[in-house]
């Protein structure tokens, strides 16, 4: 069994509605746990108990918000040492594209490196041109399907991931999956 953490900020909705997509994903992984927690409402030992966490944030001045950013620096102290190894991912919602979301992503996977994270990029795309490889980017609510298949898909990477490295199931490994489904748009050469 693997237990998943999806753990956001939100003040406008957007970030918790993108929040509520990736649980969704990471859900659909059979023998996995999910959690949702706003920041305020999280614990320290909800990010103990979980083998894989995906933080969403708005993006505020191309970070992550400074209320995710309190939560960590509030409980690095309970929290160092005792989550190094664990798997995790990011999302954001910005106010338009171009607004600095890759950067927030950035700057979340910075932080969890710090604390020891493994964290992943993907090669995969959720529609025409839309990629998640640093992470799930929303400019407002994630309306747009592709922005929202983005989120599912993110949720269920990570899912497989921590079921791949945590409960040895290799056939959810990324190479064990349909690579047309994954790459549409490069058609159906190996």
């Amino acid at each position: 069994m693997s237990n998943i953490l999806v753990l956001f900020d939100s003040s406008t909705g957007h970030t918790e509605k993108m929040a509520t997509l990736v649980a969704e994903g990471a859900a659909s992984v059979s023998k996995t746990e999910v959690r949702m927690r706003h920041i305020q409402e999280a614990l320290p030992q909800d990010v103990i108990w979980a083998d894989g966490i995906a933080l969403g944030t708005p993006t505020q001045l191309g970070c992550m918000s400074s209320g995710m950013k309190a939560w960590w620096d509030e409980h690095s102290r309970e929290l160092w040492s005792r989550i190094d190894g664990k798997i995790g991912t990011a999302f954001t919602s910005a106010g338009s594209w171009g607004g600095g979301g890759e950067l927030a992503l950035m700057n979340c996977v910075s932080m969890m490196m710090n604390f020891g994270f493994l964290v992943f990029g993907t090669t995969d795309y959720s529609g025409p041109k839309t990629s998640y490889h640093y992470g799930a980017v929303s400019a407002g609510a994630p309306q747009e399907d592709a922005v929202r298949d983005a989120c599912l898909q993110l949720g269920q990477r990570l899912s497989s991931w921590v079921a791949v490295y945590k409960d040895g199931r290799e056939e959810l490994h990324p190479h064990h999956l349909d690579r047309a489904k994954r790459f549409p748009h490069l058609g159906t050469n190996p």
